[in-house]
């Protein structure tokens, strides 16, 4: 591949390295408890009061709603567009005991001990001060209540056949990432993130996302082939000197020929948690 240009200035802290392009909320809507947040289910009961930090399209929220009600789920998110997507989702699946807000993970607008759990679900990673923003987390549980937090850890990435471009794009992946003021390797993290917000009794673990199938290749193949030269990680990509569109290009050819291989298989890692107030 072409050598990418010289790195540029950082981008603003926190800049969310995915945009909410199409492609990228394509995989976010099929996010769903059990293949998400399996590691809560045992914590969840009738009646509680819950928030979802990130929530994206609404997928997860709903799902723990389901689970909850009676009790309540707030899902919160930065862009207006997504939470009225969410809502909307909510409706037409006549799910009534969610609600979408648009939020900010370090100035939660809620009372102090409101909740009985705080979800976050491939939040953290995106944030530059992933420690704060979990001491917010624990302003607005009630005593005794749990946070549940999942991260990917692109650090155990791992797939088959070998493919030189999709080394590159985790190479890079890492560079914009880091450029964005987040952390790709999250996922072994968060305990030590969480232990300095003062969470106690920490549960950690770790689950995998392998896709391997023709159509979990295509779907997540064809996903990120389009991410790589449309979504915001694009841009972030270029403006960032890290790269240059005729690169990405490349990159994005490698992820459809992985797709097109009946030998393809990709293994994502995330570390979860469990921690109590």
């Amino acid at each position: 591949m072409d050598e990418h240009a010289r790195p540029g200035k950082a981008a603003p802290r926190d800049a969310y390295t995915h945009g909410h392009h199409e492609s990228v909320l394509r995989i976010h809507s099929w996010r769903t408890v059990a293949n998400s947040a399996a590691y809560l289910v045992p914590h969840l009961r009738e009646g509680l009061q819950l928030l979802d930090v990130g929530s994206g399209p609404g997928t997860i929220s709903i799902d723990l709603a389901r689970r909850v009600r009676p009790g309540r789920v707030i899902g919160i998110d930065a862009s207006e567009e997504v939470v009225a997507k969410a809502n909307g989702l909510a409706e037409s699946e006549d799910v009534h005991n969610v609600e979408f807000r648009a939020g900010d993970a370090y100035a939660l607008d809620f009372d102090d001990d409101t909740f009985d759990v705080v979800h976050a679900h491939q939040v953290l990673q995106h944030l530059g001060r992933p420690v704060e923003a979990l001491r917010e987390f624990r302003r607005v549980l009630k005593p005794g209540g749990i946070v549940a937090v999942r991260d990917v850890d692109y650090g155990g990435v791992i797939w088959s056949p070998p493919s030189a471009g999709l080394t590159r794009w985790l190479s890079l992946y890492h560079d914009v990432h880091e450029w964005n003021g987040g952390e790709p390797n999250a996922g072994r993290q968060l305990k030590r993130w969480a232990r300095e917000a003062g969470f106690s009794d920490l549960e950690a673990g770790g689950t995998t996302w392998v896709f391997s199938s023709a159509l979990e290749r295509e779907w997540w193949g064809g996903s990120w082939a389009e991410r790589a030269t449309e979504s915001q990680f694009a841009a972030h990509a270029i403006e960032s000197g890290h790269s240059n569109p005729e690169e990405l290009r490349q990159i994005a050819e490698a992820w459809r020929d992985w797709a097109a291989d009946d030998d393809g298989w990709f293994l994502m890692p995330h570390g979860e948690i469990i921690g109590r107030a």
